[in-house]
């Protein structure tokens, strides 16, 4: 029998997958071109060439024997020092290889950053909307997820609720910007105000409150858009990245943990992360692709692919009388459901074959998250079908 825990992890498993699996089972049944599937955040752009040429020369030239071999669990040196430099180049600060841990993917980086830090009851604040696996993150260090109710009207945090939330308790703020599932990037002003709020917390408790920044959709913004990199704002902050978006890399699980050296006990700190890297299983981030990511630092994906899927797919569902959250990064484009059930709108939404997330999965009912990382001609082909979802409900 398998533990009580994992029957709650079971039954509450990932709808994002349930319906990719359907995505796939429609495919058969009336053929791919003919199936719109919005379901799974998978890249469909291809990776920069200089991924592809690192692989095949790093396989070719270097000694196999320490290419295949294992490393320091934080991963290899001289990688983690490329990673610092550069995040330093592009944002001023000043971290060396000593605040870098090599991740299998940025889910990664935050479970090692939750192992290291949560004790149970811990509780972890989320700002709704939000991805629906952070839930199992959590619950699986015996942490309590605290969500704080979104502001619809910019999806920007609620600022007097984030306040409001944090208890003694509070070890954790998970930030995520560009966000999942709205594409909001949540601006200057507001990761300053969470910065001030956290301070004031912190000598209020006299605790230690860390924001662990998720930011896996970081290169992927539109127009002279700019994240802001919370390190420089906030001195208790690490930052969990993956190479999934920017490269295209999903399935090579390849990422890493910023700690700098300004957050409060530094030296436990990354050495816990070390030993949470080899205890849950990582043992190290994957050899090959570190030597690859390193030698691609500079390259990135093209997303003028993404932004004219995000034109044509936001400007076609206004027509249709849709109301949606323009974003302004990653690749998801947050609608409002027409009825307040959102489930219902997904399954009335899947009999013209168009597969999407219910909002509430996300912790915002209501709405549904539309992943746009798909081929121009699927959006293109969709409009037909979307246009009579919406006469359905009367919007045309």
């Amino acid at each position: 029998m398998i533990s009580k825990k994992m029957v709650g992890l079971v039954k509450g498993s990932s709808v994002i997958r349930a319906m990719f699996e359907e995505g796939k089972r429609l495919a058969k049944e009336y053929g791919a071109e003919n199936v719109y599937d919005f379901s799974l955040g998978n890249p469909n752009v291809a990776p920069p060439e200089a991924v592809e040429d690192a692989i095949v020369d790093i396989v070719r030239n270097e000694d196999p024997l320490k290419l295949h071999g294992y490393m320091s669990n934080a991963g290899y040196e001289d990688v983690r020092a490329v990673i610092a430099k550069s995040l330093n180049e592009r944002f001023e600060t000043s971290f060396n290889e000593n605040n870098i841990i090599m991740t299998v993917g940025a889910a990664s980086g935050l479970n090692v950053a939750f192992k290291t830090l949560l004790d149970p009851g811990d509780e972890v604040i989320t700002f709704a909307p939000y991805f629906g696996e952070y839930r199992n993150y959590v619950i699986n260090y015996d942490g309590v997820l605290v969500e704080v109710e979104p502001d619809t009207t910019d999806f920007q945090p609620r600022l007097d609720k984030f306040e409001a939330a944090i208890t003694q308790k509070t070890k954790c703020v998970i930030v995520n910007s560009p966000n999942n599932p709205t594409g909001v990037v949540y601006s200057e002003k507001t990761i300053k105000s969470i910065a001030s709020i956290l301070e004031k917390k912190q000598k209020e408790f006299g605790t230690s409150i860390y924001i662990v920044s998720d930011e896996p959709y970081r290169e992927l913004v539109y127009g002279d858009i700019e994240v802001p990199y919370i390190t420089k704002y906030y001195r208790n902050t690490l930052v969990g990245y993956s190479y999934s978006k920017s490269l295209s890399l999903p399935g090579e699980r390849i990422g890493y943990l910023v700690i700098p050296s300004e957050v409060d006990d530094y030296g436990d700190i990354f050495a816990a992360a070390g030993v949470a890297t080899r205890i849950l299983g990582y043992v190290n981030a994957p050899s090959l692709m570190q030597r690859v990511v390193a030698r691609c630092i500079n390259e990135k994906t093209d997303i003028s692919y993404y932004d004219r899927n995000r034109n044509a797919l936001y400007d076609g569902l206004i027509k249709f009388g849709f109301t949606c959250q323009k974003p302004e990064g990653a690749f998801y484009l947050f609608m409002k459901t027409p009825v307040d059930d959102d489930k219902e709108f997904v399954a009335a939404a899947k009999k013209y074959n168009i597969l999407i997330v219910p909002g509430s999965t996300f912790g915002c009912a209501g709405y549904v998250r539309i992943a746009y990382c798909v081929a121009y001609e699927t959006i293109i082909r969709s409009m037909p079908a979307f246009e009579k979802l919406a006469a359905e409900y009367g919007l045309k």
